[in-house]
């Protein structure tokens, strides 16, 4: 822990429903409160000193994420002409600030980031990549990947979001995650992404078959991704079937210990190593935009 001084936040707020962003850490969502709820989990004593490491809030994964390798080393990536680049873990733009600009009426924030000769080092294209996030109503929330091929070369991408949802770790075992048809796979200490393997659709969350998996979905989900933990009296679902988004590949899910009060949801738009296996790996033309979206809704049970 350092002495480093805390960021200038943003507030956005609509009725009891309360975001805290960082745009200068990484366009980091912090936190999401609806009145004395705590939605997206945030650590009191957070190190400022290292802002991408900490475990909370919604850290943007982008241009690629999770880990990717060449010949065993993580961090690298090859391109296609032979060039092995360094990128770390969950790319770059999680350490990188971000420009913002809030909603007329105050229920919004857009966060940009664009390319600069530090992350043409890393990844040799011209881009423009935005987070939205909207308070819809009192308890819904919109969120928005917008990626934007400024170059004139096609752009390869997959990125992702990596929510930390409270909940106290003691309610694991009560708290169920239900999921439209997925295959469940996950990443082999080689690097190598495992056989798929039929995903079931409902799980508690202290089911060991789901620490750090990916749940590949199978088309364009109807029903959305549901945690409900009975003690909160709580239901979050996640919709990732918005109009004219990208098609989201997988939802991840994962927590750091047994005694984590948090877990991690994350929709992704690949999986680790697309660069090199192609496993939801895009590709966007030069001068094209596209836009992965999503809707967040808690209710009561």
């Amino acid at each position: 822990m350092t002495d480093t001084p805390q960021p200038a936040f943003v507030d956005i707020a609509h009725g009891p429903s309360h975001l805290q962003l960082a745009p200068q850490c990484g366009g980091r969502l912090l936190s999401w409160r609806i009145g004395d709820e705590t939605v997206i989990y945030w650590p009191e004593r957070a190190d400022w000193s290292n802002v991408s490491r900490v475990r909370g809030g919604n850290p943007l994964l982008f241009p690629f994420l999770g880990r990717h390798r060449v010949d065993g080393r993580i961090g690298e990536w090859r391109d296609g002409q032979g060039i092995v680049r360094a990128l770390p873990m969950h790319g770059f733009a999680r350490d990188l600030p971000f420009s913002h600009a809030i909603d007329d009426d105050g229920r919004g924030v857009r966060m940009t980031l664009v390319d600069t000769p530090a992350t043409r080092a890393q990844y040799p294209f011209a881009f423009r990549f935005e987070a939205a996030y909207r308070l819809a109503d009192e308890r819904s929330l919109d969120v928005t990947l917008t990626t934007s091929n400024l170059g004139n070369a096609p752009l390869p991408y997959y990125a992702g979001h990596h929510f930390y949802f409270a909940l106290p770790h003691a309610l694991r075992g009560e708290t169920t995650l239900e999921l439209p048809p997925t295959e469940r796979r996950r990443q082999l200490e080689d690097g190598s992404i495992g056989a798929p393997e039929v995903g079931d659709p409902r799980y508690t969350l202290d089911d060991p078959r789901i620490h750090d998996r990916f749940h590949c979905l199978q088309g364009v989900p109807k029903a959305p991704v549901r945690l409900e933990s009975p003690s909160l009296r709580r239901r979050i679902e996640i919709s990732l079937d918005r109009p004219g988004s990208a098609p989201w590949y997988a939802v991840t899910t994962w927590t750091e210990t047994d005694t984590s009060d948090f877990y991690c949801v994350e929709p992704w738009l690949g999986l680790p190593d697309a660069i090199h296996n192609g496993l939801g790996l895009r590709w966007l033309e030069a001068g094209a935009t596209e836009t992965a979206s999503l809707r967040i809704v808690v209710s009561e049970l």
